[in-house]
């Protein structure tokens, strides 16, 4: 359970650094274009997407271990957010 989070926070940590370089490469090599940024911002988001996809795995084997009705109505609550912000993401993904 801890190693599948810990997995998703890497993912996120990983897409972070990665999209942090690019954009220090873009900025130094004068790249104004938004198209660029565009393309960093949109692979950033699939480091998210995916790392939170880990994230709310996590949450459910937990739960799924040891069940009580708040650790239930949290999990309901985690996975609504969670979900919402992949559809987004996703929708912003996709164009």
């Amino acid at each position: 359970m801890r190693l599948v989070e810990t997995a998703g926070a890497l993912i996120i940590f990983v897409g972070a650094v990665w999209a942090f370089a690019r954009f220090v490469v873009t900025v130094q090599r004068g790249g104004g274009r938004g198209e660029r940024f565009n393309r960093i911002r949109l692979t950033l988001g699939r480091f998210l997407v995916l790392g939170l996809e880990f994230q709310l795995a996590g949450d459910v084997l937990r739960t799924a271990v040891a069940p009580s009705f708040t650790e239930i109505g949290q999990l309901a609550a985690i996975a609504g957010i969670r979900t919402a912000l992949n559809y987004f993401l996703g929708r912003e993904i996709a164009g």
